[in-house]
């Protein structure tokens, strides 16, 4: 713990040496500053103060928790990087906005909310990953100043693309340091004249996981805490059905009473002993437990560049006039259901973390339990900055709420994922979780929905999708799923071309 922290302050400290108390003068009449920390694969719970892994360090969210506000029940509309990264840019659905997938282009008409505070005067920057309808790392509209790099990044060694020139990095740089290092600069370099907005974009947690040489090992020797539900297999569930494929051994989740195996659906049960599967995880290239420890020891450089962050508005006095917000992508499933990655409307991959802090703007120590969704970002971002926002945008602005003076919001969030060429394993799904209940539709299929009461199966392993007591609160979620897609256009599978890697596999047909 001592070594953790002590390196910690460290590296804070040699990003803040040389900055005055004081460097940047505002007054209360000045707009408000925003800072939009966004990170990729953080699933919602791995935060130190949830608990859910007992011995995971992050101070920096830690802090923003107890001292901000947390939306404790914050999901995304598409877990899949690309879309919900657009959603978030534009406050829109991802079959409104178009880009569906990770390979979609960027349709030409799409409005992102920075070029609207640019229009008002906000000085404005993305740094970090982009990976949104192309791959490249050409600057975006809507920013005065631009760093980002091609596809998903390297964590080592990076070449960015600093405002339109190439700069490569070498000596082992670390890219979750380099970004910290030159957004710190960045505010820096703001006169004070004009507020300021930063799109702070990291690599980190995405697979592989790669930590920060200072934290390789860190949790080496940590127990895991195997999800429930991580053992169920195929031959348990034929047992079930009164197959004659018997396991010669239950796992726990086939000992649960609770756990409902006939009604998991035929994909989840596939999916397991493939690329995102426990069972052969990307090719069998790493063991689940290697992968899970790697994963919080790379989340443990982004809590730092959070906590650095943080220290310099402190330092600065910038934390009276600025709004931090903290942010997944999506989220990310470590053995749930027997799967890894995200794309399915579990818990674990629809809800993400999302952390407010703003001493003096909103309250402090605040767990808010409204659903909130990625598309709430843009107009609650633009209504902190006293921007007007454009009817386009189909999200909300949460800000009233985080100045605890409108307790009025929707009690659902709509969820939709389309089937990718690359990755066939998971299949299209739509859903609405409202209240206490889940529902989820696999169209195109031939497999079960899923309805699920959160409020006693938060791991979601009974399905009552079959249950007779439930089947007029299904057909009235159902019929609230399929007015959303009329009312919003979605009605019309997004399809877009793909490129196949076409392989010669010694066909030996007639000719």
């Amino acid at each position: 713990m001592k070594n953790l922290f002590s390196i910690y302050f460290l590296l804070m400290a040699s990003l803040l040496q040389g900055i005055p108390d004081k460097a940047i003068s505002q007054t209360p009449q000045q707009k408000v500053n925003v800072i939009f920390f966004l990170t990729d694969d953080h699933r919602y719970d791995f935060m130190g103060f949830t608990g859910k892994v007992p011995w995971l360090e992050t101070p920096a969210m830690d802090q923003m928790a107890r001292e901000g506000v947390w939306v404790k029940n914050a999901s995304v509309t598409t877990a899949l990087c690309s879309p919900s990264r657009a959603s978030i840019l534009t406050g829109q659905y991802a079959h409104t906005h178009k880009v569906v997938d990770n390979f979609s282009p960027l349709p030409p008409q799409l409005s992102f909310f920075p070029e609207l505070l640019k229009r008002s005067g906000y000085r404005t920057a993305f740094m970090g990953k982009w990976h949104m309808g192309n791959v490249g790392d050409e600057p975006q509209k809507g920013f005065d100043h631009w760093e980002s790099f091609k596809g998903q990044g390297v964590y080592f060694n990076p070449v960015l693309n600093i405002n339109g020139e190439k700069q490569t990095y070498s000596d082992s740089t670390y890219i979750t340091d380099l970004l910290t290092e030159h957004a710190v600069k960045w505010i820096q370099q703001q006169s004070g004249k004009n507020p300021f907005f930063l799109y702070l974009s990291h690599k980190g947690v995405h697979d592989e996981f790669m930590p920060a040489p200072r934290h390789r090992g860190r949790y080496a020797n940590q127990k895991i805490n195997y999800p429930s539900t991580i053992n169920i297999t195929a031959s348990e569930k034929s047992k079930i059905w009164g197959d004659t494929l018997i396991s010669p051994t239950r796992s726990i989740a086939a000992m649960d009473s609770n756990f409902n195996i006939y009604d998991i659906p035929q994909w989840v049960i596939s999916q397991r002993n493939s690329w995102h599967g426990v069972d052969f995880m990307y090719d069998g290239r790493i063991n689940f437990d290697e992968f899970y420890r790697r994963y919080c020891e790379t989340l443990l450089s982004v809590d730092e560049s959070l906590g650095t962050l943080l220290a310099y508005l402190r330092k600065t006095g910038l934390d009276s006039n600025t709004v931090v917000i903290y942010m997944g992508d999506n989220g990310f499933l470590m053995g749930e259901h027997g799967l890894i990655d995200k794309r399915n409307m579990y818990k674990e991959s629809h809800q993400v973390p999302l952390l407010i802090y703003g001493p003096g703007l909103i309250g402090k120590g605040i767990v808010l339990d409204q659903v909130i969704q990625n598309i709430d970002i843009a107009p609650t971002i633009l209504d902190i900055a006293r921007v007007k926002i454009p009817s386009p945008m189909q999200g909300r602005s949460f800000y009233p709420l985080l100045q605890q003076k409108n307790k009025d919001w929707r009690n659902q969030a709509f969820y939709e994922y389309y089937w990718e060429f690359s990755y066939p394993q998971t299949p299209t799904t739509l859903g609405v979780r409202k209240g206490r209940y889940k529902f989820v539709f696999y169209p195109g299929i031939w497999d079960i929905s899923e309805f699920f009461d959160c409020q006693t199966d938060p791991e979601e392993k009974k399905n009552l999708y079959r249950h007779p007591s439930f089947q007029s609160i299904i057909a009235d979620m159902k019929k609230e799923l399929w007015q959303w897609l009329e009312e919003t256009g979605g009605l019309q599978i997004p399809l877009k071309p793909i490129k196949e890697l076409r392989i010669d596999h010694g066909y030996k047909g007639l000719n």
